[in-house]
């Protein structure tokens, strides 16, 4: 075999801890944004939050884009350690503006081993070491304020429905065991206050192979359930949602009622006992027969029916409130042709950081060993900032280019929503789709019409009879239109709203409206059918 010596060209990206933080941070929500500031708070001593004033970074929207300049790149990376550190303005906006574009491709090659924030020993105090975001107010934690309460711990101090039936259970004169075997039906209980499990496979789980402890606790159970069904809200402890609307209908009787009434109940506890599918199918004439009743009786009885809570528990769920907090605020400036439309960042999901001067000053001081290590821990804080920096203002400039081109919607409402894909924003702006997508995913902007995630502007176009393009989002508001308009008694059809759609010049078909229909939590015709 010969030996030989060839040289082959190449071209690959490798992406530096800086790029990936971009590219991290970008993508990320206001709580997850949230989550990795508090990370990176408690792993690097060189960073902090304040609330005190300071100037901006020279670092932004203006040279976003802005490429970088040969002798700015050796400024930074070949300083002196003893000298000052001071970054060319640019340099830093060039490499975001790479991680903004480098979009996903197949062959990227990260850098192996430890991070390398490429620190350079500086560790004087640069310009731009102040806070960024210095609009957002300090950061409480709610310590030493008793006016203000923290919007979590109010969801968490709601009564559980299981608390709640525990202290009306303390009212009823019960012995030992059947106070212990209510306890324990009510701890069985699930969210919706439904018993999923049957009374044998609850003794059984604690009797075990003992068959005379076995029928004790079944009967002490049985016992128990007929207490726990007697309890508000009414209807809980049912094992089926058949009867629990049936204990919810007893629930009703009155000693006045009339016959009718009282005609209607019993209807109505007699469907409860059928096919629940039969119920949701609102099929009349097969209820009629099962129940002997006439088509009018169960009309009344479904109508009673719809009246039930299917769901005794719901009110007491603890669920999670999740409140929206937008990143960017758009308000309306003018009115009628000199309208126009201000965007900005909100200023309260902005952190307010800073590098810590007084452990600078102290790295300055020390030159002994260790002190690379902590100069890259600096070098580390200081890229922290000016990614979060980058992150805002690429949210920024999204949004002003999605208001711009979705202006009709500012003014007009959904209605008016134009057809928009990433790609044009992207092109616009000079960055990748894959940017733009994450830029616009978990983002939110307060709008005169409501909060909505900055992926709401963009919808596929369907074709119209004039030669144009209908946005997705406006057609979908049109069905929400007529639906919400629509005969109770006799309401549209997929293929009905379809051809209401093409009367408006909007080229619809059934199938595509039925997609709609569903995404907006519409039910079908047969459902929306008033009794």
């Amino acid at each position: 075999m010969k030996q030989g010596l060839s040289l082959r060209v190449s071209q690959h990206l490798a992406l530096t801890p800086q790029l990936q933080q971009s590219i991290r941070l970008l993508q990320l929500s206001t709580l997850e944004l949230s989550q990795e500031v508090e990370q990176m708070l408690d792993d690097n001593p060189f960073l902090e939050r304040t609330a005190e004033e300071a100037a901006r970074e020279e670092f932004g929207l203006e040279s976003a884009d802005a490429p970088v300049r040969d002798e700015d790149r050796q400024a930074e990376f070949s300083g002196d350690a003893d000298g000052d550190f001071t970054p060319g303005p640019s340099a830093p906006a060039a490499e975001i503006a790479v991680a903004a574009d480098v979009g996903e491709p197949a062959t990227l090659d990260a850098v192996d081993g430890e991070p390398d924030w490429e620190g350079d020993g500086t560790v004087d105090m640069a310009p731009d070491d102040s806070e960024w975001g210095s609009d957002a107010p300090a950061r409480t934690n709610n310590l030493g304020d008793d006016e203000r309460t923290d919007a979590t711990e109010l969801a968490r101090s709601q009564e559980s429905l299981q608390s709640f039936l525990h202290r009306q259970a303390l009212g009823l004169r019960l012995g030992e065991t059947d106070r212990a075997a209510l306890r324990f039906l009510i701890e069985s209980l699930n969210d919706d206050g439904y018993l999923e499990d049957s009374l044998p496979a609850l003794a059984s789980g604690l009797a075990g192979d003992d068959n005379d402890q076995f029928d004790d606790l079944v009967h002490h159970f049985q016992v128990a359930l007929g207490l726990l069904q007697s309890l508000e809200p009414v209807g809980v402890g049912a094992r089926n949602l058949g009867e629990c609307l049936t204990i919810q209908l007893r629930a009703l009787a009155q000693p006045d009622e009339d016959a009718d009434e009282a005609q209607v109940r019993a209807t109505a506890i007699a469907i409860c006992k059928q096919p629940m599918e039969l119920l949701a199918r609102r099929d009349f004439k097969r209820l009629a027969t099962l129940t002997r009743s006439n088509e009018e009786e169960v009309r009344a009885a479904l109508q009673l029916i719809a009246r039930l809570e299917p769901k005794p528990g719901r009110r007491f769920v603890d669920v999670e409130r999740n409140v929206v907090i937008p990143d960017v605020i758009v308000t309306r400036i003018g009115n009628g042709t000199h309208t126009k439309f201000r965007v900005m960042l909100n200023p309260e999901v902005m952190p307010r950081l800073r590098v810590h001067d007084i452990y600078a000053g102290a790295l300055k001081q020390h030159k002994g060993e260790g002190s690379q290590a902590l100069s890259q821990r600096l070098q580390e804080a200081r890229w922290f900032i000016k990614n979060i920096q980058q992150r805002f203002d690429t949210i920024l400039r999204v949004s002003n280019a999605i208001v711009e081109r979705q202006k009709s919607f500012f003014v007009h409402g959904e209605l008016a929503m134009r057809p928009l894909v990433l790609r044009e924003i992207a092109d616009e702006l000079g960055l990748h789709e894959s940017t733009i997508s994450r830029v616009t995913t978990a983002k939110y902007m307060a709008t005169p019409y409501g909060t909505v995630e900055l992926k709401y502007f963009f919808g596929s176009a369907l074709g119209t009879e004039t030669g144009g393009n209908a946005s997705s989002t406006a057609v979908r508001a049109l069905i929400k239109q007529f639906v919400s308009a629509e005969d109770l008694k006799k309401p549209l059809s997929d293929s009905q709203i379809s051809e209401m759609l093409k009367e408006q010049g909007i080229e619809c078909a059934r199938r595509t409206v039925a997609k709609y229909r569903e995404a907006l939590r519409i039910a079908p015709a047969n459902l929306r059918k008033a009794l």
